[in-house]
């Protein structure tokens, strides 16, 4: 045996071994080629929808797609069919498969012949199987085809196992018809706002019985029993141990008609630029206020922040404001109805003045949110005999007993879910590539987009879309999301940005605005052409610079053309320019880019709305 060993040794013998000859090697030829089968039969399935150029133009499921679903958008059309997963969230789409059902056996008998054991029937059906495999075979995702070979069937078990969970999370998310509500608490410091928030997800059952127990112990070690329903909100020890809010808050709690997200915000005078970032991406605005004696008032006198929250969330597109008149259950209260109407009276002008629509937009309530009575349940008739009737006489403008009623009987108006993306960037940080925070003002995105970061003009791709920890296959109006983005770094996303779809918002450090003058610092009695300010616009912040006024109304209405000063009440027509170009539109266009403020020195000094943008650069 040891001279035949020697003649295999040369390379030369071995070279024409390892082709697979078929004499002595023929016991080991089946153990070489049995592997190479798997790398060809796994792309089989797929390669054809990745390769743009090979797409059948005669395939019946590509033509669907392409006039029917994209409009002729040959692009939009390769992307879906590209990514069939993407294609069962369309109910031509399913009608299509469904009216195709009856071929299915056809298409097994055409797989088999592909893997050698075919016959006839397979090759009868071979026309329309080639025109639907590309399309059909990926989308079907429930693994009913195992009849190939051993080979063929891993890899459509490796396919089934990767797509059901993107088909679960496409229905789940997309098929919710609930709306997306984001709430906003404000009013003045120890107002209850933190109390009410988490006590209404303490009655949604978003936080266990032991978890309040745990809070009610620490509380009661600080020797502030009261504060335990604060704690589910105010997790920093500072704010639990000082006993304000100073970050924004946010959880989430559902019913059955809507989904909230509760952003409880700092209620400290110090802390209202945090106040504005919640405010910002708000629809719903919940104002609380203190029935205590001395407290309503200490929070509605010049320099509190009753006033100047109301004020905000006007300017920054809160749609609907409930006004809550928490603590009724107090001694000094005792859920009078005087103490209410007071209340209300003195807030209803106000209010007003902010430019609310009282009757359409402002509704009041009185509630306990330490106990709970009117948030969830009904206060007892015992304890608050009157306002079973108030409600039903739809008085304080609404017909609703509880806060949790009044909020899903609220419908929101003009989100578009077909006009171009618009997100300003709340913040952002890093996890395997730069993820955006944000609210989705308009359009609906998707991974796979093409977005334009203004004010930068970079362009990037969505890698992916969240809502929480939660993978969405879109995002519609009104939703928190968190966006990856391809290709983009840390210093290229910052907060004030805008994510946008074609065509991109405007970016411009001149705007000519309207304002209206509600406040100014001590060392300036009027206001002038050079007057400073920090310009608060979504989700952006900048010095600005009034550079000249064009005409102001007094209250009266007397319009003066080329006024050269304003004072406090005044409207005023006025150019304003930043220091550094800022994502915005006009008010017209885009309310939610077109609004703004101007503070300085901790003051609200004015309100605005965008009039007019320079003209576009070629």
């Amino acid at each position: 045996m040891n001279p035949n060993a020697g003649s295999w040794k040369p390379s030369a013998g071995a070279s024409e071994w390892t082709p697979g000859a078929p004499s002595a090697a023929a016991p080991a030829a089946p153990t070489v080629p049995s592997p190479s089968p798997p790398p060809p039969a796994a792309p089989t399935p797929s390669s054809s929808p990745p390769s743009n150029s090979d797409i059948n133009e005669s395939d019946p499921l590509w033509q669907l797609v392409l006039t029917k679903i994209c409009a002729g958008d040959r692009d939009r059309a390769e992307k879906l069919i590209n990514n069939p997963d993407s294609l069962t969230q369309y109910p031509e789409v399913e009608a299509f498969l469904e009216s195709n059902a009856m071929e299915e056996e056809g298409e097994e008998d055409w797989e088999m012949a592909e893997g050698g054991g075919g016959g006839g029937e397979g090759a009868a059906n071979d026309a329309s199987a080639d025109a639907l495999a590309d399309g059909v075979e990926d989308m079907k995702i429930d693994g009913t085809k195992g009849t190939a070979p051993a080979t063929a069937a891993a890899t459509t078990a490796t396919t089934t196992t990767s797509a059901a969970p993107a088909k679960e999370v496409i229905k789940a998310v997309e098929g919710d018809p609930r709306e997306h509500l984001n709430l906003v608490f404000i009013g003045h410091v120890d107002a209850g706002k933190s109390t009410l928030s988490g006590n209404i997800l303490y009655l949604t059952d978003n936080v266990d019985k032991r978890t309040i127990e745990k809070y009610e112990r620490e509380a009661k070690d600080l020797n502030r029993e009261s504060w335990f329903l604060a704690f589910i909100m105010d997790t920093n020890e500072e704010e639990r141990a000082k006993g304000k809010t100073v970050e924004v808050g946010r959880a989430r709690f559902e019913t059955d008609l809507h989904r909230y997200s509760i952003l409880d915000a700092p209620g400290h005078k110090n802390y209202v630029p945090n106040m504005i970032m919640g405010a910002s991406q708000a629809d719903v605005g919940v104002l609380v206020i203190s029935a205590r004696k001395g407290e309503f008032e200490s929070g509605f006198d010049k320099g509190g922040q009753t006033r100047e929250h109301a004020l905000l969330a006007k300017t920054l597109g809160v749609s609907f404001l409930i006004v809550v008149i928490n603590k009724m259950d107090e001694p000094t209260v005792q859920w009078k109805k005087d103490r209410f109407d007071e209340c209300v009276g003195k807030l209803r002008p106000f209010l007003k003045g902010c430019g609310f629509k009282i009757k359409k937009e402002v509704k009041f309530m009185p509630i306990s949110g330490l106990q709970g009575a009117n948030v969830k349940d009904e206060v007892d008739p015992k304890v608050c005999d009157w306002w079973a009737q108030s409600w039903k006489a739809k008085e304080n403008n609404t017909d609703k007993p509880t806060l949790m009623e009044l909020l899903d009987s609220l419908q929101m108006k003009g989100r578009q879910a077909d006009a171009p993306v618009r997100i300003p960037v709340l913040d952002r940080y890093t996890d395997r590539g730069t993820i955006a925070m944000g609210k989705v003002e308009s359009g609906t995105i998707r991974p796979g987009n093409k977005i334009t970061m203004m004010p930068t003009r970079q362009t990037y791709k969505v890698d992916g879309v969240w809502n929480e920890e939660l993978p969405l296959a879109s995002a519609r109006p009104g939703e928190n999301v968190l966006v990856k983005i391809s290709g983009a770094g840390m210093e290229d996303v910052q907060k004030g940005f805008v994510i946008c779809t074609d065509p991109p918002c405007r970016s411009v450090d001149k705007l000519i605005c309207q304002i209206m003058v509600m406040d100014l610092p001590d060392h300036a009695k009027i206001l002038t052409a050079g007057f400073q300010a920090v310009f608060h616009a979504h989700c952006a912040e900048e010095e600005a610079t009034v550079t000249k006024i064009f005409e102001t109304t007094d209250r009266k209405g007397k319009t003066l053309k080329g006024a050269p000063f304003a004072n406090v009440g005044m409207t005023v027509i006025c150019m304003v320019e930043l220091a550094r170009t800022v994502p915005v539109e006009t008010f017209e266009d885009y309310p939610f880019l077109g609004r703004f403020t101007l503070r300085t020195e901790g003051k609200t000094c004015a309100i605005g709305i965008i009039k007019k943008l320079p003209p576009k650069k070629d």
